[in-house]
């Protein structure tokens, strides 16, 4: 049985332009020990996905669809009552959100914050609690962590604060983590070290992993299977070797094309034509047709996602017309 099973999630915002439907149907599966990674541009839908998870969107203006579903080990989320909701926030699934200067709270030490964590999940007394502060601070690589424990988030650096999130979110051993855009912001080295943090934890612990990120460079570094997210759904599943090996969706190969390399110092990135569409106003069909250079009349109704092998989808006509890959200009024929 999987970790965790999301099947058919949409999430709604209502809004003065009409309802946004940022998440739109959407399904995967996260195994014990697995690393997914979902990726796309901004306004794909990755984030309002985890927090939807969580059950963290401000409803309203959010609304969770009826018929979807997010079971956590074969337990419906979406129908647990509050309380018991609270309970599985921190202690069963933890996320690491984007921003920690944010996250963080400004009037209270880093310790006193980990130690809240384990006090309110674990039920530690107050001496346990900040034990396990300072032990998670260790554990993440701060040093000197007795003396850390009782700075003030202004006090570190970027790298640090996002060392005290990751240690706030495995305090309490969590099976499952989300980590939205966990190196954002961070310098290169700071962004390595941090990557490489998440993988040690996870080969220790065995726990499940989300990684949202816009980088295919982490995502080739560190996931074991890729979500391709646009305009609120998953255009293409596959394992991270099919994905870089062979992209399917021309989303996806658009994404791949953009990604600077080696030794191409001076020319320009291919970029994806267009813009990304407006929640309140998706295009009928497929939702990438109107930026596609593949795009033909049929391509305005929806495609499902499409078995493209073994272990991957695509939501693309083209698995059902092969031929169809080889002549891009063929759109200008029948575009829509």
């Amino acid at each position: 049985m999987s970790l965790l099973e999301v099947s058919n999630l949409s999430a709604l915002f209502h809004t003065d332009g009409g309802i946004a439907r940022a998440v739109d149907g959407v399904s995967f599966t996260v195994a014990a020990g697995e690393v997914l990674g979902i990726v796309g541009e901004s306004g794909s839908g990755k984030s309002v996905t985890s927090l939807a998870i969580l059950r963290l969107l401000p409803i309203p203006p959010a609304e969770i669809a009826p018929g979807s579903s997010v079971r956590f080990r074969g337990r419906e989320l979406l129908a647990l009552p509050e309380r018991e909701m609270r309970a599985v926030r921190g202690n069963d699934i933890a996320m690491i959100f984007q921003e920690p200067m944010t996250s963080l709270n400004p009037v209270f030490t880093v310790g006193e914050q980990i130690a809240e964590a384990v006090r309110l999940h674990r039920r530690s007394t107050a001496a346990e609690a900040r034990a396990r502060a300072i032990e998670m601070l260790r554990l993440v690589g701060i040093p000197d962590p007795e003396e850390r424990a009782r700075s003030y988030p202004h006090q570190l650096s970027g790298g640090q604060r996002q060392r005290v999130m990751i240690a706030i979110a495995l305090s309490c051993e969590p099976d499952l983590l989300i980590a939205d855009e966990p190196t954002t912001a961070l310098d290169v080295t700071i962004q390595a070290q941090i990557l490489e943090l998440l993988r040690e934890i996870r080969t220790r612990t065995g726990m499940g992993m989300i990684l949202i990120t816009h980088d295919l460079g982490v995502v080739a570094e560190t996931c074991d299977r890729v979500a391709v997210m646009y305009a609120g759904r998953i255009v293409e599943e596959a394992t991270v070797a099919q994905l870089f090996e062979d992209p399917r969706h021309p989303y996806t190969q658009g994404l791949l094309r953009a990604v600077p390399r080696l030794g191409s110092a001076g020319r320009a990135l291919a970029g994806i034509p267009g813009t990304v569409p407006s929640a309140t106003s998706w295009p009928s069909g497929c939702r990438f047709r109107t930026r596609c250079p593949f795009a033909w009349e049929t391509c305005a109704s929806e495609p499902p996602l499409l078995e493209a092998g073994v272990g991957r989808r695509s939501r693309c006509w083209l698995e059902q017309h092969p031929d169809r890959r080889h002549a891009p200009a063929a759109a200008s024929e029948g575009s829509v």
